[in-house]
């Protein structure tokens, strides 16, 4: 979650339109380096993936003070609100939904298990913290973990109406916001980098990769039998539909979003959100595309177009961290830091149980702790046509966050004598 900063910006490039230029430049020079022009490049980009970059660059332009990741547009709306419901209707045309459907039970256990992660990770990050520097959880620190419980269950929703719920300080609700966005960053950035080797990680680990193999599969001989050199017309109607779309998603969930917000229990469900029913308007769009003839826009690279946009998404998000903002209270960092291995501990443990991909660990984490907007990405790292099921279990974190994040709060409150 962003925090808008009331100070005016000192970055060298201030204006949206160059910085749109110099982020678009960015990524097509990552990927033109990525196909090896020379054999240094070839070697440097068979360890460090290329998605990776694409997170970290704008990253280190954002801390060197070369761009000010938070005051632009970019984000908010251009990537968050049109391009990643784009990417969605162009992903999601063409989903395998039984192959998705057999990924069912064994997938949801190893989300839960990272739910239970994050409420776990409080409980002993806060329990750590009392032991080795009390003063770091004294006073109403457990009131800014019970919000960012909210966000990393959940969204950026569930974490303000946690801050409404708890009458979180606003410097407080603040400094818990950064270590949001940088311990959510560092994950994700290790979760893209990981993807990039799950067939070595699951080859190790043994783990049953039947159900993703065989859709990978089935899609890759789809795409052979049937991919085509698209022509303008093609083009011109894939952007059409995706466009098209985020354009009537967001005509139909702003004024849904309203009429929800009359009812008080429906922002426990994020139901007044805007953005939650964009979302799923966009991912029910391009389902339902999926059972029309829409569907053979696929065979003109429909999903590689959406990827393109999820490219340009990642970069977005990664130019709103600052590496030298971890630095700042490191007391929370490591409330933060604890927390999340508690995390990523109960979910790799989980997965081992029942032998599940690194997929499942890679999209259930982030269903968690990144929602709708980043779950999407780190399953189209694994295969363009798993965003969906990033997208599914985003939601369900958003459903479920206020709830969960609520029974954090008290959990801590009485951790903190309160």
């Amino acid at each position: 979650m962003a925090i808008e900063s009331l100070e005016p910006s000192t970055a060298l490039i201030t204006s949206d339109i160059v910085l749109f230029g110099l982020i678009a430049a960015t990524l097509g020079a990552i990927f033109w380096l990525s196909s090896g022009p020379t054999p240094f490049w070839k070697k440097f980009f068979a360890w460090v993936p290329a998605l990776l970059l694409c997170y970290f660059v704008p990253a280190f332009y954002n801390t060197v003070g070369l761009i000010d990741g938070e005051s632009n547009s970019l984000y908010n709306p251009i990537a968050s609100r049109v391009l990643l419901p784009a990417a969605l209707v162009l992903l999601t045309l063409s989903i395998d939904l039984k192959g998705i459907l057999k990924l069912g039970p064994k997938l949801l256990f190893v989300f839960c298990a990272g739910t239970v992660g994050i409420v776990l990770g409080a409980i002993v990050s806060f329990q750590i913290m009392e032991w080795v520097h009390p003063p770091a959880v004294a006073g109403d620190t457990w009131k800014g973990m019970a919000a960012l419980a909210g966000s990393w269950i959940g969204g950026g929703a569930n974490m303000v109406a946690m801050r409404e719920v708890y009458q979180v300080d606003a410097t407080l609700f603040g400094q818990f916001a950064v270590v949001d966005v940088a311990m959510a960053s560092l994950l994700m950035a290790t979760l893209l980098f990981l993807a990039n080797r799950s067939a070595q990680i699951d080859a190790r680990g043994g783990a049953d990769t039947a159900a993703i193999d065989e859709m990978k599969s089935r899609i890759a001989a789809h795409e052979a039998a049937n991919a085509r050199i698209p022509t303008l017309n093609d083009l011109m109607i894939i952007v059409a539909v995706a466009f098209g779309f985020v354009g009537l998603a967001h005509a139909i969930g702003t004024p849904l979003a309203a009429w929800f917000g009359r009812f008080e229990w429906a922002s426990r469900f994020s139901l007044d959100s805007s953005f939650v029913w964009v979302v799923l308007i966009s991912t029910l769009a391009g389902l339902l595309l999926s059972f029309t003839r829409a569907r053979r826009l696929e065979d003109a690279g429909a999903s590689k177009i959406g990827t393109v946009f999820l490219y340009f998404l990642i970069a977005c998000i990664g130019m709103q961290m600052d590496f030298m903002k971890l630095f700042d209270r490191l007391e929370l960092i490591a409330i933060g830091g604890i927390w999340m291995l508690v995390h990523v501990l109960v979910i790799w443990g989980a997965a081992k149980l029942v032998r599940a991909p690194m997929f499942y660990v890679g999209v259930g984490s982030m269903g968690n702790v990144g929602a709708a907007a980043s779950a999407p990405v780190v399953a189209a790292a694994f295969h363009p046509t798993l965003a969906p099921v990033g997208v599914l279990l985003g939601t369900v974190g958003y459903a479920t966050g206020t709830l969960i994040a609520y029974l954090v709060g008290q959990i801590l409150r009485v951790m903190a004598g309160q």
